[in-house]
């Protein structure tokens, strides 16, 4: 499986297969191995080993790592689910930005409501396309101001899903 992986803002391609790791091309043998009863991992790469803390961040694929004695900020996605985050936060002026469809597809599920408060990274559509469900999460926090979509409905790319204040 391929990840699009954030490392204090660096952007590098990470590649899975078993214990096989690519980094930007470059081939390794990894594994990790939990520390039962801790937030610590141990990690091997080649014939080192490294123990890691780790906690979640904020947001589906956030993560802080200790590592070393330094600390890491990491978002971690797979190519598909950082392909549609760089499309919905696309760069705008401050403020809550509206939910575009960042492909053509079905929606499946409205998660909200007109009037909600929603917190950045909150679900707010669940959209199949290309037989996968793809959760589609608010870049910031507002309220919904409107709702242009409907279960069932299909869009096409770039439509107005629903709007934030």
């Amino acid at each position: 499986m391929k990840y699009i992986v954030d490392v204090n803002g660096e952007r590098q391609e990470v590649e899975v297969e078993g214990d096989v790791v690519r980094v930007d091309g470059a081939e390794f043998r990894a594994r990790i191995s939990d520390v039962e009863g801790t937030p610590v991992l141990l990690v091997s790469i080649g014939d080192e080993l490294h123990r890691v803390a780790m906690r979640r961040g904020d947001a589906r694929g956030r993560y802080a790592l200790w590592m070393d004695g330094y600390r890491y900020e990491v978002e971690a996605l797979d190519e598909r689910t950082r392909a549609i985050r760089d499309l919905t936060a696309a760069a705008q002026g401050g403020g809550p930005r509206p939910l575009v469809a960042p492909m053509p597809g079905l929606i499946v599920r409205v998660q909200v409501s007109i009037g909600d408060e929603v917190q950045g990274g909150a679900s707010l559509v669940v959209m199949e396309a290309m037989k996968m469900e793809n959760e589609l999460r608010a870049a910031s926090a507002g309220k919904v101001r409107a709702i242009h979509v409907a279960p069932g409905q299909t869009v096409d790319k770039g439509a107005l899903l629903i709007e934030l204040e």
